[in-house]
């Protein structure tokens, strides 16, 4: 196992031994923007999108019912991750009327076909869920620990 980590810490640190060779030829202006903007993305994360995500899943597991709380959860994460990656593009930025090829896509369309994509994914999920028999976890999960049977004693 401690091989195992050796090399993964290997690995990580040659990344960012790579990440700042790459960084090295920017000017100082550059590195203090990117230092910012790491910092804001922390700091967002942390105290802005953690705890919201937090509330939500402790509303959800209140609210749902407990059949619906995972593939609601892994569609809402994948809506917000696509959401997320469109924000750098949604609006087009660098786009001139002399260069076309800049951003030519349409990323609203584009946003809105991967958000119907999961959309569609986990309609199909609810309804094989309920078509496909019940398995045996599913009636394990619904006992309680007095129905179960004690184990053999080990030999």
């Amino acid at each position: 196992m401690s091989a195992v980590r050796t090399l993964l810490a290997l690995a990580g640190l040659s990344l960012g031994a790579y990440g700042a060779v790459l960084l090295y030829d920017n000017p100082p202006l550059i590195l203090v923007r990117i230092a910012v903007w790491a910092a804001a993305g922390v700091l967002l994360h942390d105290f802005v999108f953690a705890p919201v995500c937090a509330a939500m899943g402790w509303a959800a597991g209140r609210v749902l019912p407990r059949r619906l709380q995972v593939p609601i959860g892994v569609a809402a994460l994948c809506v917000v991750v696509l959401g997320l990656l469109a924000v750098p593009v949604y609006d087009k930025p660098g786009q001139r009327p002399d260069n076309a090829t800049v951003l030519d896509r349409d990323y609203h369309h584009g946003l809105l076909l991967a958000v119907a994509a999961v959309v569609m994914v986990f309609l199909w999920y609810l309804l094989a869920s309920r078509l496909l028999p019940v398995g045996q976890d599913d009636m394990v999960e619904q006992q309680r620990t007095r129905r179960v049977e004690r184990q053999p004693p080990p030999v």
